[in-house]
């Protein structure tokens, strides 16, 4: 399995993961949310984030700001990012970077979370995360049918797009450096700009996909 073989090559990078063993139900999740705290509840255990680095929370900003304002701009749903869980399973409430839920499902929407996976769910990779990201939100949105997972690793300077096909999640590379999604008609990302020093402005990108 690609993801596994990378997380075995970064093992030196990793750093601990802070985690709250439970067993934590969803509603436990919730409650332990109040602090402000960004986490996920993976098969009922915690998993604490560490702080953001400014590189990563830039990126996350870039990217999340562009897509929330092309998928409404095309009306096509609602995209979430900073904190905010899914609930998939009664043990089971991961907090993707991004996530987008399209118009149809957006019944799923409470106001503390969301009853169901996303569509497209985004990961940002950081040291203590690389685990979790490739091997354990890997299976899990796999498995609740998470049409597309992005994983946006700035430390090994790689961007791994997902798709799924029946119910397995395949690889699919970029072309010419570019990755059109699926899930979202219409927007593509050139991935040099997700470990670009200087990205270009998230207006100027937003009108160029539009202009499409």
């Amino acid at each position: 399995m690609k993801t596994a073989n990378r997380v075995t090559k970064r093992k030196s990078l990793r750093i601990p993961e802070v985690s709250r063993e439970g067993p934590y139900t969803f509603d436990d999740f919730l409650a332990f949310g109040d602090d402000g705290t960004k986490a996920d509840l993976l098969d009922g255990v915690i998993y604490v984030a560490s702080p953001d680095n400014t590189d990563s929370s830039d990126l996350n900003t870039w990217l999340g700001s562009i897509m929330a304002a092309f998928v409404d701009f095309r009306v096509l749903g609602k995209v979430y990012f900073l904190k905010v869980a899914y609930r998939i399973g009664p043990k089971r409430g991961p907090e993707p970077d991004i996530g987008f839920v399209p118009t149809e499902l957006e019944h799923t929407r409470r106001r503390g979370y969301i009853d169901g996976p996303p569509a497209l769910a985004v990961e940002i990779v950081s040291p203590d995360s690389v685990e979790r990201d490739y091997i354990k939100k890997y299976a899990l949105y796999e498995e609740a049918g998470v049409r597309e997972y992005w994983i946006i690793d700035p430390d090994a300077g790689k961007a791994t797009f997902l798709r799924l096909h029946g119910k397995r999640f395949k690889e699919v590379k970029p072309v010419k450096h570019i990755f059109k999604s699926e899930v979202l008609p219409g927007f593509s990302v050139d991935v040099r700009w997700l470990f670009a020093a200087n990205r270009p402005r998230a207006y100027d990108v937003l009108q160029g996909l539009l202009r499409k």
